[in-house]
């Protein structure tokens, strides 16, 4: 097998690539963060092709309630990792360009529930059919063994981190996401 070490008076076997792994954590790291600025590129140049007014922020935004459907303010903010105002101020430029537009909760009519426009909602599709199309011509040029390596390490990337899957063809999620937790609280 391989050598032992004495750990409080037992044997414990000794991996001679035990350093190795901290490099390899890191490599797999350096890697991913390449590859989130690919996403984050090509996703500023989707965004840049159908509405170069619009922001990242403002795309995630509408991403979100296009995704997930009408949420509370609180709800939304969670959702972004932003504070509730600074969801607030988002809203209203949003609002303001009519993408998104705040309607009565119907079950509670002292609350308001944000949601995005069909406008909003055709913007979102529009993006979202350009960054699949970009991604999909560079995933093209990957022979079959690293697309199939390729999905297996991202599919466990993803579950790991505890996103939810997303359709191949219209990126709505094929298990319940955090915000469905959050509508539950």
């Amino acid at each position: 097998m391989g050598r032992k070490a004495k750990r409080d008076g037992r044997a414990v076997p000794v991996n001679p690539h035990e350093n190795d792994l901290h490099d390899t954590v890191g490599e797999v790291t350096a890697a991913v963060m390449t590859a989130s600025r690919l996403f984050v590129a090509i996703s500023a140049r989707a965004l840049a092709a159908i509405d170069p007014t619009l922001t990242l922020p403002q795309l995630r935004t509408l991403v979100v309630l296009h995704g997930e459907g009408p949420v509370k303010l609180a709800v939304l903010a969670t959702a972004l990792d932003v504070n509730p105002s600074t969801a607030m101020r988002m809203m209203d430029k949003l609002e303001i360009i009519g993408l998104v537009d705040r309607q009565i909760n119907q079950g509670n009519r002292r609350e308001v529930v944000l949601r995005v426009t069909r406008a909003g909602r055709r913007l979102v599709e529009r993006v979202m059919a350009h960054r699949y199309e970009e991604i999909g011509a560079i995933v093209a040029r990957l022979s079959a063994d690293q697309r199939t390596g390729l999905v297996r390490a991202l599919r466990a990337l993803t579950e790991t981190a505890g996103e939810a899957a997303v359709d191949s063809l219209t990126e709505s999620p094929k298990a319940p996401s955090r915000i469905d937790d959050l509508r539950n609280d």
